[in-house]
């Protein structure tokens, strides 16, 4: 459970129930958890106040507890209150401790074939008390069932209709989600309960599989798929595909009533051992645990496990102003009065540029003086630095974060309890942001450290920041966007891609957009405003390959070099890799330079344009780099600044620097230790790291 602190204008009670947090957020409602003055803990929704003046809404609101009280089976949430307060509808539903089937799979998995067997005729038990009552869920994906310890429970009847109702949709909006609702759903005709079976089959086959079995590029290919095209049971056990397929069919009347689907995947006794043994047990008790550490009263509060110094804040030893009830799940921060956050955040200082070499005055071949360094204080083979402005953040050799000055290498900051290999961001050149090793996010001015604010206690990963907030993922496997200077939660949802011990995901976020590279090779490009996605790539590297974005559009290396569109994920143009060395691996991370793009295959290194008229990609330059056969190929991103292009070797040996047009190799810069080049660069400068040690070099003007 991921519980975050009431913000400023939260309600702090809504009828009996005292609000401890906020659970999550979506477009029309917020849902907080709640106690009552009995200790009943419960998941209370309120609409949004920006909508309640809306007399449809605020009647579709208030439909849905009417339409979840109709509903008297164990299988869903039951509703324990209703009324309208402030002019502000509310629902108070059971409290579930567990995690979605979405999230559960996403942690630890396909479901093995007796588990999919329990789950399939418990959810068609309840769909059928959903028909029986004269209703249609119409939403039934996995992230509305929730796995409890008694079973699944179904939730969410925002949608849900009287049987035959016409869709509840203004024009242009999808009333369900893509590759869950039905066929008819989709083209807007009459729904029954056979829309209901149709979602079923589409929930087994992604509990089953881990992956849907419907998809797309985007959202419209995903729909016509639904309609048109065939499901893709091929990662389903053989045994369940035969009880799946009839779930699928296209005509409502061909798919079997929740009944006989109930019957037909009859369980094995014991099969349910999965809510009550296992890792998914075990995820279920620590909610279960967590919950009731959350809304035990004060004066008989769960003990939980000692705080450390550093967290061990008061306000009265620190002056500092503590949200959150609980859990771990607050958010604190100093300054003087209690109020913003970050409004004694200065504005992102000037950045210092260096002077650029002269051609006419430096011998062919020659490599430059470095303007600083290299300086023996980073990590080998750590996170890659990060220039901010007048400094350089780094993973310090030792432990935590390090800011060195960008014109000297002079140490500025130290942020010892940072776990920098989880990874570190800046925000508007602001703030940088990294996690503790508990877990706990912290942010710093950029130009002097000064800590400005402390949030969360479950971060794993911290993946990628724009201008306002940090896109991270928690140990739970959840891809959270955390607003920076307010430290609320835009959304929350499940990661595209499993964890996998060769390292995070990567991601780089732009123009509302964030673009995250799984270690599984699956691509996903969210709308960081509403959490949606835009589109979604597999088959993409494996190998840790980070993505870029110029301008509209974004670039992923991997067996193939991909271009597509930012705003709408559409196809520009692939280049298939020639790494015949390292298939596997393919093309490098890919820099970005206005228009084009530079990135590395196996022993040649080019730079590709895309053809206005066509789309296509048109090779601007290429490098001979090595000796065909012999290279394995590099991963790290070249990096273009000034009138220079810095291409580390295929073996990592050294980095060559040829001019912008590729024509001319200017010099060679080798550096001692062993270990995978890092580079980056701003401001004129370029930043070479490599076995713990960090350099500063001058550029070339165009």
């Amino acid at each position: 459970m991921t519980t975050q602190p009431l913000a400023t204008g939260d309600p702090l009670r809504l009828g009996p129930y005292r609000l401890l947090g906020v659970l999550g957020e979506g477009g029309m409602g917020k849902v907080y958890v709640g106690r009552d003055g009995a200790g009943t803990t419960a998941a209370v929704k309120v609409l949004r106040p920006e909508l309640a003046h809306d007399q449809h809404l605020a009647q579709r609101f208030v439909r849905e507890a009417d339409m979840a009280r109709a509903v008297t089976g164990k299988g869903v949430a039951r509703v324990l209150g209703a009324q309208t307060e402030g002019g502000r509808p509310w629902i108070a539903a059971e409290f579930l401790a567990g995690p979605t089937l979405d999230e559960a799979v996403r942690a630890y998995g396909p479901m093995d074939v007796p588990t999919v067997r329990a789950l399939a005729a418990q959810l068609a038990r309840t769909l059928h008390d959903i028909h029986v009552a004269g209703l249609v869920h119409r939403d039934l994906k996995p992230a509305n069932i929730v796995l409890t310890s008694t079973g699944p429970r179904i939730i969410d009847f925002g949608i849900a209709r009287p049987e035959h109702g016409l869709t509840l949709t203004t024009t242009g909006q999808i009333p369900v989600t893509p590759g869950y609702g039905a066929p008819e759903q989709v083209l807007g005709q009459r729904v029954g309960p056979a829309s209901d079976v149709f979602s079923l089959g589409a929930v087994l086959a992604y509990a089953a599989s881990g992956r849907r079995t419907f998809d797309g590029g985007h959202v419209a290919a995903v729909q016509y798929e639904v309609v048109h095209g065939t499901p893709d049971l091929s990662l389903v056990p053989p045994e369940l595909q035969t009880l799946i397929g009839p779930c699928l069919a296209k005509d409502p009347a061909s798919r079997p009533a929740p009944p006989q689907v109930a019957e037909a995947f009859a369980p094995p006794k014991g099969a349910d051992r999965a809510w009550r043994k296992g890792p998914l047990a075990e995820d279920i008790r620590r909610r279960e645990a967590a919950t009731k550490r959350l809304t035990a009263p004060e004066d008989t509060a769960v003990p939980a496990p000692a705080p450390t110094r550093r967290r061990f804040l008061t306000a009265a030893a620190a002056g500092v102003a503590v949200l959150g009830a609980g859990g771990g799940a607050g958010a604190w921060w100093l300054n003087r009065d209690g109020g913003s956050p970050t409004a004694d955040v200065p504005l992102a200082v000037a950045t210092p540029e260096a002077p650029f070499l002269s051609l006419i005055d430096s011998k062919p071949g020659e490599v430059p003086k470095a303007l600083w360094g290299p300086l023996d204080v980073t990590a080998p083979n750590g996170r890659p630095p990060l220039p901010v402005r007048d400094v350089l953040v780094v993973q310090a050799k030792n432990s935590g974060l390090l800011a060195l000055s960008v014109t000297d290498g002079k140490e500025r900051w130290r942020a010892k309890d940072i776990d920098a290999d989880a990874g570190y961001v800046s925000v508007a050149d602001r703030l940088v942001v990294g996690a503790d090793r508990d877990g706990v996010l912290n942010a710093f001015v950029a130009s002097t450290g000064k800590p400005v604010w402390q949030t969360r206690s479950d971060v794993d990963d911290v993946l990628a920041a724009d201008d306002t907030h940090v896109y991270l993922v928690t140990r739970e496997n959840e891809l959270h966007a955390v607003d920076a200077w307010t430290l609320a939660t835009t959304w929350t949802r499940p990661m595209a891609s499993p964890r996998s011990p060769n390292g995070p995901a990567k991601a780089v976020a732009g123009r509302k957009r964030l673009v995250i590279h799984g270690r599984d090779g699956h691509v996903e490009v969210l709308d960081t405003t509403t959490a949606e996605t835009i589109c979604t790539l597999k088959g993409q590297g494996t190998q840790g390959q980070a993505p870029a974005i110029s301008g509209n559009t974004f670039y992923i290396g991997g067996p193939d070099l991909v271009a597509r569109r930012l705003d709408d994920g559409g196809f520009l143009w692939k280049e298939e890799t020639r790494n015949y060395g390292n298939l596997r691996q393919g093309w490098s991370s890919p820099t970005a330079d206005g228009a084009s793009v530079v990135a590395v295959d196996g022993y040649m290194a080019y730079r590709l344009g895309t053809v206005a008229d066509t789309g296509r990609s048109s090779t601007e330059w290429s490098v001979v780099m090595g000796e065909l056969g012999t290279p394995t190929g590099t991963l790290t991103a070249p990096v273009v600044e000034g009138g220079t292009v810095w291409l580390p070797e295929p073996d990592d040996s050294a980095v060559r620097v040829v001019n912008k047009t590729g024509e001319t190799k200017l010099f060679t810069v080798p550096m001692e230790r062993e270990g995978v080049f890092q580079l980056v660069s701003d401001a004129h400068r370029v930043f070479i790291g490599r076995g713990g040690r960090i350099a500063a070099m001058p550029v070339f003007g165009e």
